[in-house]
């Protein structure tokens, strides 16, 4: 006469609980996706570009990508929570999911209030540190990291000096007989060879207006809208999930046990 438990069990269930449960659960993997890419941009700020972060003064930048990086991997423990939370159909889990997808929401928010006031600090700060770090660091004792970060910079730049390759000129460097001859370090050449920095005609070294300080600056400009774009993006989907988060938890507590 009475239908199979399994059905009975099936049919106590909203449609709408269904529904948002395979909508949670949709948007637990895509959200778990999404951490991944977090963390990649995070790791690449601080691998591939990690020569250029040590020539900057302020540790902001670099704080920005630690906090992408915390960020996604929280997002990805959090996407598996909350993929167990919505198949066990647990409210607690649920509590807890919701702590987490509101913990990595400040989380962004944070590194993206950083991303901004770097945004606008960064142009004064270039002035004021990169020339003196340049002439007074290059090929200095213990100062390897930055001499590797200056070369990077003129070669994959193309550019010389921070304003100028006259800049070179006041080089603590330069002016010993380690440079032998070079009027320039040898990074600022078209062509790269032993010495080529002993000549700084147009013909050999790279001439550019502005100098490094705007190449570098337009880079890292670029850099922190993509940390932006990536923060705002993953926080808008966050608000989502949560209110799908909302939506279940109300549902699961209406139904009868």
């Amino acid at each position: 006469m009475g239908a199979p438990a399994t059905a009975y069990d099936e049919k106590k269930e909203t449609c709408g609980t269904v529904c948002l449960k395979y909508l949670l659960f949709t948007f637990n993997f895509l959200f778990w996706l999404a951490g991944g890419v977090v963390m990649a941009v995070g790791i690449w700020t601080l691998v591939e570009k990690s020569d250029y972060i040590s020539l900057l003064s302020s540790a902001t930048y670099a704080a920005s990508a630690y906090i992408l990086i915390l960020a996604g991997a929280i997002v990805m423990v959090t996407g598996v929570l909350g993929c167990c939370a919505t198949f066990k159909e647990q409210r607690r889990l649920l509590r807890v999911y919701f702590v987490l997808l509101l913990c990595i929401f400040l989380l962004e928010i944070l590194a993206g209030v950083l991303a901004y006031i770097y945004y606008q600090q960064l142009n004064e700060e270039l002035k004021q540190n990169l020339r003196e770090t340049m002439v007074q660091k290059y090929r200095q004792p213990e100062q390897e990291h930055i001499t590797k970060a200056v070369d990077k910079l003129q070669h994959e730049f193309k550019c010389c000096g921070s304003n100028s390759s006259s800049d070179w000129g006041e080089s603590v460097w330069i002016r010993t007989s380690e440079a032998d001859g070079r009027l320039v370090p040898d990074s600022c050449c078209k062509t790269q060879t032993l010495n080529c920095g002993r000549r700084d005609h147009p013909s050999n070294i790279y001439k550019v207006e502005g100098g490094c300080i705007t190449k570098l600056e337009n880079f890292i400009l670029d850099h922190l809208k993509i940390i932006g774009a990536v923060g705002v993006g993953i926080a808008c989907v966050q608000i989502v999930g949560m209110v799908f988060t909302c939506c279940l938890y109300r549902s699961l507590k209406a139904e009868p046990y």
